[in-house]
């Protein structure tokens, strides 16, 4: 968190947006937290708060990700759509947590043969208190609180901790129906019936209702445009992100593949069959 609150001080804008024209953010890749997350939610409140920009065109291409940052970004772009004319645009994938951020838009215009839906949750993690003892690694857990350590990969999860997850998972799952229901004008009922997880060609998906009308990029520049009563010219624009950032990204993944290289090097060490 408080790698996001340095990305406010580093922001700047890669690509600059005339009066007039339709600014396009692109949403492409997994939906993470953090500072990734910080700098789209930065990204939406610039173009919301800005005068030259008169309509945003939202261009998908992402499986999704994190539950809590989709949700925030959907929020940060109900906001804006709120203000000035969104339309959303998914090109290739528009799943789970990034179809959440773009039915935030009144309107979703989807390739035609794109993957669009996966409207569900999971949550899922490692357990591997077998491979440790293969290895001869002991955990010692000191802990106050019941659940606290719950999800932990070195022992297998309790009764209680694996309903406190199903609880948590239930809940988020309900409130993404609701949004599907809200954002795509649909009954709980029939948005619980689409909330299977599975995914649909953007032909189908527009059938089911949810989205609005084949077409590419530039059909939802032109729809934006005629919504802002504006020429329908649009620029791509996203967040730079600082350097202090962009270390400490680089940095992680460094560590994280090192990491994973010490450990397999110990287990063809001790047991080649592995």
């Amino acid at each position: 968190m408080n790698v996001g609150g340095a990305v406010g001080r580093f922001l700047t804008w890669r690509a600059g947006v005339r009066a007039g024209q339709i600014a396009i953010l692109r949403l492409y890749g997994p939906v993470t937290g953090g500072a990734r997350s910080a700098d789209w939610s930065e990204s939406i409140r610039r173009l919301r708060d800005s005068a030259r920009v008169p309509a945003v065109v939202l261009d998908v291409d992402s499986p999704g990700g994190s539950a809590p940052a989709s949700d925030y970004l959907y929020l940060a772009l109900a906001r804006l759509a709120a203000e000035k004319p969104l339309v959303a645009h998914i090109r290739g994938v528009g799943a789970s947590g990034s179809y959440l951020a773009a039915i935030a838009a009144p309107t979703v215009v989807v390739a035609p043969n794109a993957l669009v839906g996966s409207i569900g949750v999971i949550s899922a993690g490692p357990r591997v208190p077998e491979l440790l003892a293969r290895l001869g690694v002991q955990v010692q857990e000191t802990k106050a609180g019941r659940l606290k350590g719950a999800g932990a990969p070195w022992r297998l999860e309790t009764p209680e901790e694996a309903a406190k997850e199903r609880e948590i998972v239930d809940a988020y799952y309900e409130a993404f129906v609701a949004r599907v229901a809200e954002g795509r004008h649909l009954s709980m009922e029939r948005a619980r019936e689409l909330a299977t997880g599975e995914v649909w060609l953007g032909s189908k998906a527009v059938e089911l209702g949810l989205a609005d009308e084949i077409g590419d990029l530039d059909r939802a520049i032109e729809l934006a445009a005629q919504r802002a009563g504006v020429p329908a010219k649009g620029v791509a624009v996203r967040a730079r992100r600082g350097l202090v950032p962009r270390l400490l990204d680089r940095f992680a993944t460094r560590a994280v593949g090192a990491l994973t290289d010490a450990v397999e090097a110990e287990l063809w060490r001790r047991d080649p069959r592995f």
